[in-house]
């Protein structure tokens, strides 16, 4: 799956998020997202990753074999 697909899916659900992405083996298939969203102020590192997978759907495991997260609140 291409970053750029990963990225849109994460905005589609958190419109206000920067998404930065990184390849952690040039297959399209492992990944890196530093994901900064106002939408995780007050939610717990657990809530915030699967606030993203959610946005991912059924493509985690699929079409998407690792997804590596880094979430955080804009400072």
């Amino acid at each position: 799956m291409p970053a750029e697909q990963i990225e849109a899916l994460i905005k589609a659900a958190l419109p206000d998020a920067t998404v930065e992405m990184e390849a952690l083996v040039e297959d399209n298939d492992h990944w890196l997202a530093r994901v900064t969203s106002d939408a995780f102020s007050g939610k717990s590192r657990i809530q915030q990753h699967k606030m993203v997978f959610a946005a991912l759907g059924d493509r985690m495991g699929g079409e998407l074999h690792a997804l590596q997260l880094h979430t955080s609140v804009p400072n």
